[in-house]
């Protein structure tokens, strides 16, 4: 079975360093670069499975390689993992905005990181059969497309996003825990229960006023409430 390729965009040559060393020896085959422009001419020749980014990136930033990347049809699929010393929930937002599949902290643990990766690497090869199109207060999902759209406008979601929104509608009034999401929309229950609210406030900010239809169970969750004029 060919080794899965993973390319590392990091301007910190110990960092990199770590970060190779423990790749390698799960089995992976390692690209790395160091600067902005480097990591997305390599992202678009190279076509790795799955891309290591650091925000702050001398010549071009992560952010902006990012949006690139996924804006693109050739490059959209490769899931792509941030990695900052940048924690503040407005960063992971607009991370998150610009079509990021996961968003891990420094500092951090090799372990959780490498569990991280599985999971979106497990997720590009197992990808879920295509189902029914779901409807509800305006908004509408259809997994075979993989779309969504908002009273007929599409609306651009992260892959996370896509599946957090699928699962609040595919049972709208249920209160959902945290771990619920976690497990149904971001498949590891090593995430922090913090990152379900951030992927929530960009969903919620994505979908416009159909947003507020998302509401917070205080000391639960969040839950999908339909409007009752439909």
């Amino acid at each position: 079975m060919a080794k899965s390729k993973i390319l590392i965009v990091e301007d910190e040559p110990a960092l990199a360093e770590v970060l190779t060393y423990n790749l390698q020896r799960e089995g992976y085959e390692v690209v790395a670069a160091r600067a902005g422009h480097e990591g997305l001419r390599k992202g678009q020749m190279l076509l790795p499975d799955l891309i290591i980014l650091d925000l702050m990136l001398p010549g071009l930033s992560g952010l902006d390689i990012c949006r690139e990347l996924k804006g693109s049809a050739r490059t959209a699929h490769v899931p792509i993992l941030m990695l900052t010393a940048k924690a503040e929930e407005t960063d992971q937002v607009i991370g998150f905005a610009v079509g990021a599949d996961d968003y891990v902290t420094k500092p951090f643990s090799v372990k959780v990181l490498l569990q991280r990766i599985k999971v979106l690497l497990r997720r590009v090869a197992n990808p879920e059969p295509a189902g029914d199109i779901l409807e509800s207060s305006g908004i509408c999902i259809d997994k075979r497309a993989h779309q969504v759209s908002v009273e007929g406008e599409p609306v651009s979601l992260t892959p996370t996003e896509f599946r957090l929104l699928e699962t609040l509608l595919k049972q709208p009034g249920r209160a959902f825990t945290r771990p619920d999401l976690l497990e149904s929309a971001v498949g590891d229950s090593i995430v922090l229960d913090r990152t379900i609210d951030v992927h929530i406030k960009s969903l919620r900010r994505k979908l416009g006023d159909a947003g507020q239809r998302i509401e917070t169970v205080r000391g639960v969750g969040y839950r999908f409430q339909e409007d009752p004029r439909n």
